[in-house]
C-alpha cells in the first residue's frame, strides 16, 4: 500500500490531488469551515440524527417498533467502537504514511496527524454509525449514511487521507456493523425490551404518553373482539 502511494500515476494519488486541490483554491474561511466539519462537525451531526431518531420513535412507534429501533440504535455506536478496535492492527500492518508526508503540494488543513493513514478512523466510525442506524430505521439511516459519505470527502479535502483510506474505512465500518448485527441484536433486543417494561427506565424506550395510547388501543381491540355472552331478549324471541 505504501509503495502504491508513492506512484504519481496512481489514480488514488490523482484523485487526492483533484479533491485536495479544491482546498488550495478555496478562500481561507471556507477551509476553516471544512476543517471543523471534517474533524468534528459531521460527527456531531451524526449524534443529532441518532437523537432525533430516538426521540421520534419513542413518541410515535408501537412498543415492538420502539424496542427494535432502540436496540439497533444502541448497536450503532457499539459497532463503531468495535470497528475502530479492529482498525488498530490493520493500521499497524499496512503502515501507510499520511499523504502529505509523501507528496508535495498537499494543502493540510489540520495539524498533528502523525499516525498511519490506512484506514481512516473518521470514515470507519461514521459509516458504522450510518449503517447501524439504517439497520434500526431506514429513513434516518439514509441521512446518516449521507453524512458518512460527506465525512469521507472532507478527510480527503483536508489532505489527511487518500481516497482509498476512506473507501477502506467505509468497507470496514459496513462489514463490522452488518456481520455482527444478528448476534448483537439478539443480545440487545431482550435487554431493551426489559428496559421498556421498567417503571423507572421505560421512558428511555417509549414515552409515557405513547405507552398509555398503546394500552388504550389494545383495550379497544380486545373490547371489539370479545365474543357476546348471550343474545338479546328480542333475538331469543325471534329464534323461538
Amino acid at each position: 500500500m505504501a509503495e502504491l502511494a508513492l506512484d504519481g500515476a496512481n489514480p488514488d494519488v490523482g484523485l487526492l490531488y483533484d479533491i485536495n486541490g479544491l482546498a488550495v483554491s478555496a478562500p481561507d474561511w471556507f477551509d476553516r469551515v471544512m476543517e471543523f466539519t471534517g474533524e468534528y462537525g459531521i460527527m456531531l451531526a451524526m449524534v443529532l440524527v441518532v437523537l432525533w431518531c430516538w426521540w421520534s420513535v419513542r413518541r410515535r412507534g408501537t412498543e415492538e417498533d420502539a424496542v427494535a429501533t432502540v436496540a439497533g440504535m444502541v448497536w450503532a455506536p457499539l459497532a463503531a467502537g468495535v470497528a475502530l478496535l479492529i482498525n488498530i492492527p490493520i493500521r499497524g500492518f499496512v503502515e501507510r504514511p499520511r499523504p502529505f508526508l509523501d507528496h508535495e503540494g498537499i494543502e493540510v488543513l489540520v495539524d498533528g496527524k502523525t499516525d498511519f493513514s490506512f484506514v481512516s478512523d473518521h470514515s470507519t466510525m461514521a459509516m458504522a454509525l450510518g449503517v447501524g442506524l439504517f439497520v434500526a430505521h431506514r429513513r434516518f439511516g439514509l441521512a446518516a449514511i449521507g453524512l458518512a459519505l460527506a465525512e469521507g470527502f472532507c478527510r480527503v479535502y483536508m489532505g489527511v487521507h487518500y481516497p482509498t483510506d476512506v473507501v477502506g474505512g467505509f468497507a470496514l465500518g459496513t462489514a463490522v456493523t452488518l456481520l455482527l448485527a444478528p448476534l448483537a441484536l439478539a443480545l440487545l433486543t431482550p435487554l431493551v425490551s426489559a428496559v421498556s417494561r421498567s417503571a423507572h427506565a421505560g421512558w428511555l424506550v417509549r414515552s409515557r404518553r405513547a405507552a398509555v395510547l398503546d394500552r388504550q388501543r389494545r383495550h379497544e381491540t380486545l373490547d371489539i373482539a370479545e365474543p357476546r355472552q348471550g343474545a338479546e331478549p328480542g333475538e331469543r324471541d325471534l329464534a323461538a
